[in-house]
């Protein structure tokens, strides 16, 4: 350590709100250089290349072969694919000195198809899976926490190629496993859940979310089926429509000014002869959409009163789309939306596309909305009065929640996407034609598979899952050094002498060492010892004169004396 390139801090810096990011920095494993983008020192670099092996043993088991494709990236392949507009401003563009427009990759789904097509021509070379280990860049709006959100980061990206359905399937499922195996020899407590293909398209697709309070992905799951999904990907069981006749018709009243949801409630309970609650009321929101052509179109949002907009899954509902909440001066350049009294019939009768939350089933009636300044009509009913133009998936999902497949109430929890698997099915080889001769002599479409691994993110997340109040405590499979080896006493030159030879002994029977040769005081050295998280560490203190050392588990927080001349057997056995 006294030659290491290494410097502990002993305070959090300033701009770190999660303890995976303090920690990283304070130990001297990352340091920032702009919002986003972190240096990785050698520590950290030891611990990511650890990561990035499990990930690569993993991926070769399963016949997947690396190869390594350019960051640097030319416009006309995501021009054809739409990406290059639908992506938006998390893609950095950039052009060359010629004035051609350029970009860095953010995932190279386009390049694998075109690579395909170059060099294969015959069923005979597939199946195939090819993958690469690289930095990919985002322009993140909010880079925060550290590594775990980042505009720079390491990700493996694999792509499959197969003949047919069946074979695109046996390609997932074989990822599927080798990322169990992968979070499982990295110790990350992690679910799988359901998600939602967004800008990447295709059909089937699975996210595994690292458990913890820190995420920014919310999940929910069904105790009882065992179902799970990321929120943007839950559907939200409609109940049966019911009898429209019968019904009250539907009233117009002067409200006064009621132009929020708990407003009209005190409203109703006052004025109608009924217990009113905010689920009686229908809410309606004006979004602006912007398509992958640039055109944008108004979109009306009907659902419960008591229901928040989550605006993740209103953007899932939308992409490739972006969208937008209405802004003052779109309320002022449509006289029809009477802001905090929107109602569905002024929607309708002026063309504005109208969605429904699936709870707005036909013969359900509502308080909502009369397009008056001061007005709202009483039991408007769905299917009588109005017919929306299809459903979202809007609402926010809450804890209690039928589960979709109606098998009990939904629990919510956050994570930390670390892994995404698609079934991309042809929509790139589409677009590229992407095409081999068949075994009949025909030619085949290609169907594509797409599998990612956030592995600089990974490294957070471990940190994130195993540290304490002391610091750091990373598991064998990834820690940057398998003992640390401290000589409390700097200054004894026998003691020093015998953590030279350990350290030498250790390293000849195949562990890792790092040996804390400091002049430093022993309390320091503990303190970066704990900071630091190596798995073992061996003290070289007041016992030494007995011949017996301190064997401290990081982990478990073990403390085990044993004899100097047993050490190596007694941690190279325990490792083996």
């Amino acid at each position: 350590m006294s030659s290491l390139f290494l410097r502990t801090l002993r305070d959090d810096p300033a701009d770190a709100e999660v303890p995976s990011h303090k920690l990283l920095v304070r130990a001297g494993y990352v340091r920032r250089v702009a919002p986003g983008v972190y240096s990785w020192l050698p520590l950290g670099l030891r611990v990511l290349r650890r990561v990035e092996n499990v990930v690569r043993e993993e991926m070769n088991r399963i016949g997947a072969q690396e190869i390594s494709l350019p960051a640097l990236l030319p416009r006309e392949p995501y021009e054809v694919t739409g990406r290059w507009s639908e992506y938006g401003d998390a893609l950095f563009r950039l052009k060359d000195r010629k004035g051609a427009d350029m970009l860095l990759g953010p995932t190279h789904e386009e390049l694998f198809a075109q690579l395909i097509k170059s060099e294969y021509t015959s069923y005979k070379d597939l199946p195939v899976t090819l993958y690469q280990i690289q930095t990919k860049y985002r322009d993140e709006e909010r880079p925060r926490a550290g590594i775990l959100r980042g505009r720079e980061f390491v990700m493996k990206d694999s792509y499959s190629f197969d003949l047919d359905e069946g074979g695109s399937k046996a390609s997932y499922d074989a990822h599927r496993e080798a990322y169990q195996k992968i979070f499982a020899r990295l110790g990350v407590r992690y679910v799988i859940v359901a998600a939602t293909s967004g800008a990447m398209g295709g059909s089937a697709s699975e996210e595994f979310l690292a458990e913890s309070e820190v995420g920014e992905d919310t999940y929910v799951r069904c105790l009882e089926s065992g179902y799970a999904a990321n929120v943007e990907a839950v559907v939200t069981p409609a109940p049966p429509a019911r009898p429209i006749e019968g019904l009250a018709e539907a009233v117009v009243y002067d409200t006064g000014s009621t132009p929020t949801i708990p407003t009209l409630v005190d409203w109703a309970n006052a004025a109608l002869d009924r217990t009113v609650t905010a689920a009686d009321t229908l809410k309606n929101i004006l979004v602006k959409v912007t398509h992958a052509d640039g055109a944008t179109e108004i979109v009306g949002i009907g659902l419960p009163g008591d229901r928040e907009v989550d605006l993740k899954r209103l953007e899932a509902s939308f992409e490739p789309s972006s969208v937008a909440l209405l802004d003052d001066a779109d309320f002022a350049a449509n006289a029809f939306l009477v802001k905090g009294y929107i109602g569905p019939k002024a929607l309708l009768a002026n063309e504005v596309r109208y969605l429904v939350d699936p709870r707005v089933v036909d013969g359900t009636a509502w308080i909502t909305g009369a397009d008056e300044q001061g007005k709202h009509v009483v039991d408007l009913v769905a299917g009588r009065d109005f017919v929306a133009d299809g459903t979202i998936e809007a609402a926010q999902v809450r804890d209690g929640d039928l589960s979709p497949d109606g098998r009990g109430p939904l629990v919510s929890a956050r994570g930390i996407e670390i892994g995404h698997i698609f079934q991309l099915g042809r929509k790139y080889t589409d677009a590229f034609e992407v095409d081999v001769l068949g075994e009949n002599g025909k030619p085949v479409r290609l169907i594509q598979g797409s599998y990612g691994v956030g592995v600089s993110r990974l490294v957070a997340v471990i940190a994130e899952q195993t540290h304490d109040e002391k610091g750091l405590a990373w598991p064998r499979e990834v820690a940057p050094f398998g003992v640390q080896i401290v000589v409390a006493n700097g200054k004894d030159a026998a003691a020093a002498a015998a953590g030279e030879q350990l350290a030498t002994a250790l390293d000849s029977a195949g562990a890792e060492v790092l040996l804390d040769d400091r002049k430093a005081s022993p309390g320091v050295k503990f303190k970066d010892s704990e900071l630091l998280g190596v798995p073992t560490t061996v003290v070289i203190g007041r016992s030494f004169s007995n011949g017996v050392v301190e064997v401290r588990d990081r982990i478990t927080g073990d403390v085990a004396e044993i004899a100097l001349d047993e050490v190596v057997g007694h941690l190279i056995g325990e490792r083996a």
